[in-house]
């Protein structure tokens, strides 16, 4: 198409995904209390007030300003409609991105995305598990005497945070598996890594992880480091069937390709026909064995 017409197709498939992002945004107005007390269940709370509050105890959640519990609403309730509307706008970014992709592309599309959505809910999960743990350490420097009246928009920013570092820490093994479907990266290589790997991880879970205890960052690394090791064995299975579908695909450029010179079986003779009529209508005039569909009776 021309460019005015891959312009106009991208402006529908965008109306249609934030259409519906605001009807799921509309419906999750409904229940946003519930979705507010979701996502703030993981903070200890004060059962007496701010009287109990003391120390590192518990915590009291509270709007901070005239706008905070609409602006908290609103932007609780969009990022429901993202989440919960996404297979709709996904759906539409792959409607308009897949008619230029190979067949090959699209299939290993399909597999990239089947394991990217259960990874990043896996981490998002874990995420949500540990985060009463996280508050609870962060809460206990709270020195006696003091109360712990938290934001509730600096809550659900610090949980969103928290999901979204989790959920996308995740997809690192997923981008290792793809660079070496696409042939950038062999998984020998990979695992030549694992070391600065290893200590990359729990270095990125020690700075991500806002919590002063191991607890956090084992629990956001030590994951990391099994999906790393299960991509590293993915990609030694796909360069070996890349290898037996063909010897020189794990060569660099620079490297030239082993000649076979074992000599190829060679096919019988084969039987000529005539190729000009009249050394047809001889063939068939000689008897039977003397032509026999060669060039000359020779």
């Amino acid at each position: 198409m021309p460019l005015v017409e891959h312009l106009r197709e991208l402006r529908n498939r965008l109306a249609k995904g934030m259409l519906a992002i605001t009807v799921v945004s509309v419906v999750a107005a409904f229940y946003s209390q519930d979705l507010m007390s979701f996502l703030s269940q993981p903070v200890p709370r004060c059962t007496g007030g701010l009287g109990e509050s003391t120390g590192g105890s518990c915590a009291v959640i509270a709007y901070t300003d005239l706008l905070s519990p609409f602006t908290t609403t609103v932007k609780v309730c969009f990022m429901a409609g993202v989440v919960l509307s996404s297979p709709v706008w996904l759906y539409q970014l792959w409607a308009f991105v897949a008619p230029g992709l190979h067949r090959n592309e699209r299939r290993y599309t399909y597999g990239f995305v089947a394991a990217a959505v259960p990874l990043f809910m896996a981490g998002a999960w874990l995420a949500y598990t540990i985060l009463p743990i996280s508050m609870r350490v962060l809460l206990g420097i709270t020195p006696d005497g003091s109360a712990n009246i938290l934001p509730m928009d600096k809550v659900l920013d610090f949980i969103v945070r928290m999901i979204l570092i989790f959920g996308g820490a995740f997809e690192l093994p997923l981008l290792l598996v793809m660079l070496n479907f696409a042939g950038v990266v062999t998984g020998r290589r990979m695992a030549g890594w694992w070391r600065g790997v290893v200590m990359g991880v729990f270095v990125f879970g020690a700075v991500a992880t806002p919590t002063t205890d191991p607890f956090g960052m084992i629990a956001l690394a030590g994951p990391i480091v099994v999906l790393y090791f299960i991509a590293v064995g993915i990609a030694l299975l796909n360069d070996r069937r890349r290898q037996r579908a063909d010897e020189a695909a794990e060569l660099d450029d620079d490297e030239a390709s082993p000649l076979d010179h074992r000599p190829e079986p060679i096919a019988g003779p084969e039987r000529l026909t005539a190729a000009v009529p009249e050394q047809a209508r001889q063939a068939e005039a000689l008897p039977p064995g003397r032509y026999e569909g060669y060039d000359d009776v020779t």
